[in-house]
């Protein structure tokens, strides 16, 4: 049976051997454009996410192959454009709601920006926040902080990634009542 035939039936045992076929292929090719194992593992997930949505959309006249790569290509480009449009955003809001350090509302929200983030590596896990601390604070990169502590660097992108993401969260509270405060 044709491979596209059987994944526009939803078999699953086609889509199985689609992925297992395909997947490291494409993260590669998402890894050479990105340099990057995050973005290439959560774009490679992406892709074969779509694959299996839009399943019915396939072409029948053309190979699993070049979709599977069309996929790719499409969402990375999405993937790195939210990306810059986020961080757009997060310079904003940053910009918009610092206030001056010689300002008694600037040094207070400093001091209390400084205290929630110690708490906040405090509650972190062991690991993570020495993979953090290094980075942040020691300014070392991720090859150096993987051979320092006897670890992959893609070990080490996640501990940061997942520090951060622990951060943002954290603060989100944080620096929505600084912005409320800064308009007095």
């Amino acid at each position: 049976m044709n491979i596209i035939a059987a994944l526009k039936q939803g078999n699953l045992l086609a889509f199985n051997e689609v992925y297992y076929s395909w997947h490291k292929r494409v993260y590669y090719f998402i890894l050479q454009k990105t340099k990057s194992s995050f973005i290439a593992e959560e774009v490679t997930q992406l892709t074969f996410i779509k694959c299996w949505n839009y399943r019915e959309s396939l072409a029948d006249d053309l190979q699993i192959e070049s979709q599977l790569f069309r996929i790719a290509r499409t969402t990375l480009i999405d993937f790195l454009r939210k990306e810059t449009v986020y961080q757009e955003k997060v310079v904003h809001v940053i910009d918009r709601y610092t206030l001056p350090v010689d300002d008694l509302w600037g040094k207070l929200a400093e001091k209390e920006l400084q205290a929630k983030l110690a708490n906040i590596l405090k509650e972190m896990p062991p690991m993570r926040r020495k993979v953090f601390e290094m980075s942040r604070f020691n300014g070392m990169n991720y090859q150096q902080i993987a051979h320092k502590l006897s670890l992959s660097p893609r070990t080490v992108e996640t501990h940061i990634f997942q520090a951060i993401k622990q951060i943002k969260h954290a603060l989100g509270v944080l620096i929505s009542l600084l912005a409320w405060l800064s308009r007095f």
